[in-house]
């Protein structure tokens, strides 16, 4: 069988051997449920959780009880909206600024509230001529979301800069942060950036799937969105109850007097994915030494720009390089790729505003990964010569 060269590492990376291995140890011989058991071996994956959390909150600039463990980044954005929604004297009068380089789960849930006149209004950043968030046209808004680098042209944004931007203008504005992309590869600080919420997904990263990453800021401000086992300290009978002061979250239409557990546990409703969360902490360990060779990058865009019937529609030191041919669809493009063993992403990228702006239908994408080499995008070249002569 063919070498398959593998240049979609912005979709989802390929994991290292260590993530691998770890997984394999931890289901041969050390899986037991968290948050439930007394046994040693629970007990055990207690405290792999635990450091697993750590090492992620370190990785960020943050403190363990302020990171959550979700399904993925999709799953963390959607969250941030039910959690926000929920709140006691949360206001549809609200008004909430989003971008064209958002993808779609970052920006379609907050749409989908304006659908349902659970908001009052959108605002749009402006992006200057090199498509990026201008910080000095921000809007004034309750909510704003920033999308810290483009899945579809990788140009990182000075979210730090446009959080001041948003929060001089109201400084009780919410941020949250879509860093799925960038965290691959520039250091993140929550601190240093001072926003509310922010996501990123392990896969990514070199995790397995169906794990993200949620950064909440005043973790212990919010009421959960999601309920079920390992949340709940205790639930009394509200009789027995209204004459003693639990700190909890009271309905008392229910009958029920709820005492939910301090975060990060409130919020991990249910069976964490555990089996990823074993691989997180090799995962970015071997990330904070293996960032991808972006002189990779810079040498498909010098060689690519050499034919003339390709438009590149990325700057030469993006993360990424996005292009697209002319007269071709991108996905016949992808697919004869495909067919020579070359794997990239094509179509929207679940980006569809920012191709609407720039003004084609869709893309044809590179990235790379550590594993990635020259002989790799030597090969792409070479087939892409094929492709449109």
């Amino acid at each position: 069988m063919n070498k398959i060269i593998y240049l979609d590492a912005a979709a989802s990376a390929f994991k290292p051997q260590s993530v691998i291995s770890t997984g394999v140890d931890f289901l041969q011989k050390s899986y037991a449920n968290a948050g439930r058991g007394v046994c040693a071996r629970a007990t055990a994956v207690d405290d792999m959780v635990a450091n697993a959390r750590a090492r992620v909150a370190k990785f960020i600039g943050a403190k363990p009880n302020q990171v959550v463990f979700t399904s993925g980044a999709t799953d963390g954005l959607n969250r941030i909206v039910n959690i926000i929604t929920s709140q006691p004297g949360y206001r549809e009068m609200s008004t909430f600024a989003v971008s064209d380089l958002d993808h779609h789960s970052a920006r379609l849930p907050w749409e989908a509230l304006l659908h349902r006149g659970k908001i009052r209004k959108m605002f749009k950043c402006e992006l200057d001529k090199n498509f990026d968030i201008n910080p000095n046209e921000i809007p004034k808004t309750d909510f704003l979301i920033i999308t810290a680098m483009s899945n579809v042209l990788g140009r990182a944004q000075d979210v730090k800069k446009i959080i001041a931007a948003a929060r001089s203008k109201n400084p009780n504005v919410i941020t949250i942060v879509d860093a799925s992309q960038y965290i691959v590869h520039k250091k993140i600080d929550v601190k240093k950036w001072d926003c509310d919420f922010l996501v990123f997904s392990g896969h990514k990263i070199g995790a397995d799937t169906g794990l993200g990453i949620l950064y909440i800021r005043d973790s212990e401000k919010y009421f959960p969105d999601k309920f079920g086992g390992g949340m709940v300290q205790s639930i009394y009978d509200m009789r027995a109850a209204k004459n003693a002061d639990y700190g909890a979250w009271i309905y008392e239409n229910t009958g029920s007097c709820w005492v939910v557990l301090h975060s990060p546990e409130k919020w991990e409703a249910g069976t964490l994915p555990l089996t990823q969360i074993a691989g997180l902490v090799p995962a970015i360990d071997y990330l904070e030494q293996n960032r991808p060779n972006l002189d990779l990058i810079k040498y498909a865009y010098d060689e690519l720009s050499k034919l003339s019937r390709v438009k590149i529609l990325t700057k030469r030191d993006a993360t990424i390089l996005s292009f697209v041919v002319d007269d071709m669809h991108p996905l016949d493009v992808g697919a004869m790729l495909g067919a020579n063993n070359i794997c990239v992403r094509a179509g929207n990228m679940c980006a569809s505003w920012i191709h609407q702006l720039i003004g084609v239908p869709g893309s044809i994408r590179l990235s790379v990964g550590s594993w990635n080499t020259i002989g790799d995008i030597k090969k792409f070249i070479s087939v892409m010569k094929k492709i449109v002569k």
